[in-house]
C-alpha cells in the first residue's frame, strides 16, 4: 500500500503543479494588465495546452509580458513561505520549485528560440541576456528548492512514508479540476 500512495501522490501532484503554475503565470499577466490600464479579453487555461492571456488594449505590453514569469515565480514562493510550518509544506516547496523551474526554462530557452512570451519580450525591447539571466536564476532557484525533497515523495536512498492524506488530497484536487474543466468545456 505504501507504493500505491507514493504513486498516487506523484501521478496527481505533477499535473496539479503544471496547472497551478499556468494559473499563477496567467494571473501575473492579467493582474498587471488590469493594474496598468489594460483590458483582459480572455484567459485560456487548458490542462493539455499552453495557457495564454489576451489583452487589448495593452498600454504596457512589456510589463504585462514580464509579469507572467515574475509573478508566476514569486507567488508560489510567497505561498510556500506562508505555509512553511503546515503539514505537507514540502508540497508547497515542490510547487514553488516547479514554478521557478518552469518559468525559468520557458523564458531562458524561449530567448534562444524567440518564441512565445520570450519572443514577445524580445520584440518589445527586452534583451536576450535578460531572459537568459532570469531563466538561469529561476531554474537554479527551483532546483535548489527541489533538492532533498525526494524522500518526502517516497523516493531516493532513504524514502519516507508517503502520508495517505497527502496522496488522497492531491488526487481529490486533481479530480475536482478535471470535473470543473469538463463542466466549463
Amino acid at each position: 500500500m505504501k507504493r500505491f500512495h507514493q504513486a498516487l501522490l506523484i501521478a496527481t501532484f505533477l499535473p496539479l503543479c503544471w496547472l497551478g503554475m499556468e494559473a499563477a503565470h496567467e494571473l501575473g499577466h492579467a493582474g498587471t494588465a488590469w493594474a496598468t490600464g489594460g483590458r483582459v479579453q480572455r484567459v485560456v487555461l487548458q490542462p493539455l495546452a499552453f495557457s495564454r492571456t489576451d489583452v487589448s488594449p495593452n498600454p504596457q505590453p512589456l510589463a504585462v509580458c514580464w509579469a507572467g514569469a515574475i509573478v508566476g515565480s514569486l507567488l508560489p514562493l510567497i505561498l510556500w513561505a506562508a505555509g512553511a510550518r503546515l503539514p505537507g509544506a514540502f508540497m508547497l516547496r515542490f510547487f514553488a520549485g516547479f514554478c521557478l523551474t518552469a518559468n525559468g526554462a520557458y523564458l531562458g530557452a524561449g530567448a534562444l528560440a524567440g518564441v512565445a512570451d520570450a519572443g514577445d519580450l524580445l520584440r518589445l525591447g527586452a534583451s536576450r541576456w535578460q531572459l537568459v539571466a532570469f531563466g538561469a536564476a529561476a531554474v537554479a532557484g527551483g532546483l535548489t528548492l527541489w533538492n532533498g525533497l525526494g524522500p518526502r515523495f517516497g523516493i531516493g536512498k532513504r524514502p519516507q512514508h508517503v502520508h495517505p492524506a497527502a496522496a488522497w488530497t492531491s488526487a481529490a484536487l486533481l479530480a475536482i479540476v478535471a470535473i470543473v474543466e469538463a463542466l466549463l468545456g
